[in-house]
């Protein structure tokens, strides 16, 4: 089958370019999908989008109108898609379920101890040859309170990694992990949590319920010390809250790996232009703010296996099978 993929970065071409020689024709874009460049797949029966892509219904009905009866996402999350534009168009669409939770988790934790222990301004200083501490005071994470939001696999693993720390686990969803009850994790309501934990950590996906959970209510329980952590979807923030709170000085440490208006701003080169987001612009300047461009993936581990997923749902399409992976089945 002949495939689009949409907003290949440079490091994963080669490898999805790779994966797919001599089972699939591929070309691929380093923009993304939305109803701009839908037109481009005109012809493909298949179109592989990625997770800043915009799948609105005029994108759905012009990818349809060229021919497209696959949408073959590479990611897990899927709140960029119309899902029920696609179905009445009659458009087959795949996600993929899992990849290896240890690269989010890992990410995690690295911009936790980054904001903790302010690695981002003493690298920049020693650039410029100044060796002072000053500024530079961070926390031992031993004996800290961590409170990890969502506990299903990338949660576990930041759990697991927490526990090595020596640390007390606090968690919250809507059902206990097991293991995370192996590992010590007292299970709380949000707002003891909030209270209490030292570092919080956010794993559960971005649904209606859980929009802007971390609102202004949810900032001014948090200790003015605290440390807050996202990998999961930047939508899980309230950004203008987040900017009120450290504007007030409150927060100690911020590390984003998400932003809940990044489309269009991730993944791209703004060193020229800037950018006209201002609560984007005012949360990177917070010397406690570390913010990256939804990378927490980005793992030869990780991607390898995001590409694999993507290429057993094409070819299961092809073969008139459904997977775990499938959104909108064929019709």
């Amino acid at each position: 089958m002949e495939i689009l993929a949409y907003g290949v970065q440079a490091d994963e071409r080669p490898l999805l370019e790779r994966a797919f020689a001599g089972r699939h024709g591929l070309r691929s874009l380093d923009v993304f999908l939305n109803r701009d460049t839908a037109p481009l797949a005109a012809g493909y029966p298949v179109v592989s989008s990625s997770v800043n892509s915009v799948l609105d219904a005029q994108t759905l009905t012009a990818l349809a109108a060229g021919g497209t009866r696959l949408i073959a996402q590479r990611s897990t999350g899927f709140n960029n898609i119309d899902l029920d534009a696609a179905a009445g168009l009659g458009l087959t669409v795949a996600r993929v379920s899992h990849y290896s939770p240890y690269a989010v988790a890992e990410h995690a934790w690295t911009l936790a101890t980054a904001v903790n222990r302010r690695l981002v301004r003493a690298a920049n200083r020693s650039r410029e040859f100044d060796f002072r501490l000053d500024g530079l005071l961070g926390r031992d994470i031993h004996g800290m309170t961590v409170g990890v939001i969502g506990t299903g696999k990338i949660g576990e693993c930041f759990a697991r990694i927490a526990a090595g720390f020596g640390t007390e686990l606090l968690g919250w969803d809507l059902a206990q992990n097991p293991a995370c009850l192996q590992l010590g994790m007292h299970y709380t309501e949000l707002p003891e949590l909030l209270t209490r934990a030292d570092l919080i950590s956010l794993h559960v996906p971005l649904v209606p319920a859980t929009h802007h959970l971390i609102d202004t209510a949810a900032l001014a329980r948090m200790k003015p010390d605290a440390i807050l952590v996202n990998s999961s979807r930047g939508g899980l923030i309230d950004s203008a809250a987040l900017v009120e709170t450290l504007r007030a000085g409150r927060l100690s440490g911020v590390g984003l790996d998400v932003y809940e208006e990044e489309t269009g701003v991730f993944f791209t080169d703004r060193s020229i232009q800037g950018i006209t987001d201002d609560t984007l612009a005012r949360l990177v300047t917070f010397p406690q703010v570390v913010v990256t461009s939804h990378q927490a993936y980005f793992t030869h581990t990780a991607v390898g296996q995001i590409i694999d997923a993507t290429l057993r749902n094409i070819d299961d399409y092809a073969a008139g099978r459904t997977n775990e992976n499938t959104l909108v089945p064929k019709t």
